[in-house]
C-alpha cells in the first residue's frame, strides 16, 4: 500500500487517508462506523458479499460497497444519508426474510451482528414473506455444530478457514436459492483440523457455527431495543 496521503470528505469532515485504502478502511481509521456483515479485520482483502457497507459518493450513479472501493483525492462521501439508510434497511429486511425467526431461542442471543445492525437501523421484522431455507442441525462433528438455517452466506468462515488458517474446509456450492456453505462435496463436517481451531466460529456474525461444548450455555449480553 502506498504511503502517500490524500484528502477526502466523509460526512462533512475533512479526513486524510493513504492511497490504496478502501473507503471502509479510511472511515474506520477516522472513527467513522460503517456496518458490515461480511468484512472482518482478520482478512487481508474484502469479500463484498453482504452490501451492508454501501455508501453514497457524490458524483456516483450507484451506491458503492465501501469495503472494496478505493479512496480517491477529493471524494465526498456520505455514510448515513437517507439514500444509504434506505438501501441498508432493504438489504437487512431481505436477509431477515430468509432467516430463522426464532431469535429468542438462538444461542447467539444479542451478540448476533445481524440483529444488532437491524436494531441500529430500526428494523424489527421484514416486510417480505417468502420461502425460507431450512436445514437440519448438523452435530456429527465432535467439535463444531452447524445450523445452516441461520447462515446468511456472508462467506467469512470460508475465507478465514481457507486463507488465514489454511484449513480449506469450507467452500460455496450450488446457485441461487440453493446456495450454501459446504464442507468438502457437501458432506458432514468431520475434519480433525477443526479440533483445535475455532476461527470460523469466531468470525460468524450469526449463530450458524458453535463449539459443541458451548451449546446451551447461558449468554451474558445487553438486550437489544429494536424500534420499527
Amino acid at each position: 500500500m502506498s504511503s502517500q496521503e490524500i484528502e477526502l470528505t466523509i460526512n462533512g469532515k475533512r479526513v486524510r487517508a493513504r492511497e490504496g485504502m478502501t473507503i471502509l478502511d479510511a472511515a474506520t481509521e477516522n472513527g467513522i462506523d460503517i456496518p458490515t456483515l461480511c468484512h472482518t479485520s482478520v482478512l487481508s482483502h474484502p469479500i463484498g458479499a453482504c452490501r451492508i457497507c454501501v455508501v453514497e459518493v457524490e458524483g456516483s450513479r450507484t451506491l458503492p460497497a465501501s469495503c472494496h472501493t478505493p479512496v480517491r483525492p477529493g471524494m465526498v462521501i456520505h455514510t448515513h444519508s437517507p439514500k444509504v439508510l434506505k438501501s441498508r434497511r432493504m438489504i437487512v429486511e431481505l436477509l431477515l426474510a430468509n432467516h430463522t425467526a426464532e431469535c429468542h431461542m438462538c444461542d447467539k442471543a444479542n451478540a448476533c451482528e445481524l440483529r444488532q445492525i437491524a436494531a441500529d437501523l430500526g428494523v424489527a421484522i421484514s416486510r417480505f414473506d417468502g420461502q425460507r431455507r431450512f436445514y437440519q442441525i448438523e452435530d456429527v462433528s465432535p467439535w463444531i455444530v452447524r445450523d445452516l438455517t441461520k447462515c446468511i452466506l456472508c462467506r467469512r468462515c470460508v475465507y478465514v478457514c481457507n486463507e488465514v488458517r489454511q484449513g480449506k474446509v469450507f467452500s460455496v456450492a450450488y446457485r441461487g436459492f440453493e446456495t450454501k456453505i459446504v464442507s468438502d462435496l457437501d458432506e458432514p463436517l468431520t475434519k480433525e483440523i477443526c479440533e483445535d481451531c475455532d476461527a470460523c466460529i469466531q468470525v460468524c456474525p450469526v449463530g450458524a457455527l458453535e463449539r459443541r461444548e458451548d451449546r446451551f450455555k447461558k449468554k451474558e449480553s445487553t438486550p437489544l431495543l429494536i424500534i420499527g
